[in-house]
């Protein structure tokens, strides 16, 4: 049961060494990227929550 853990653990070392990992610019450019669009999203979310409670006070209640 040791030898396959041991064995697992090598293997997997192994397999991180071929990782292409991504330069720090690109992980911070694609981080920023993913910050930008989430909050568009949100704000754009937030507008269509604010429009229909106007619209629904207005005409509905």
């Amino acid at each position: 049961m040791l030898e396959k853990l041991i064995s697992y653990l090598k293997e997997t070392r192994q397999e991180m060494r071929h990782v292409n990992w991504p330069s720090r610019q690109n992980t911070i450019r694609f981080t920023l990227l993913v910050i930008g669009v989430s909050a568009i999203v949100a704000i754009f979310l937030g507008s269509l929550d604010f429009l229909f409670q106007y619209l629904l006070g207005k005409f509905v209640l």
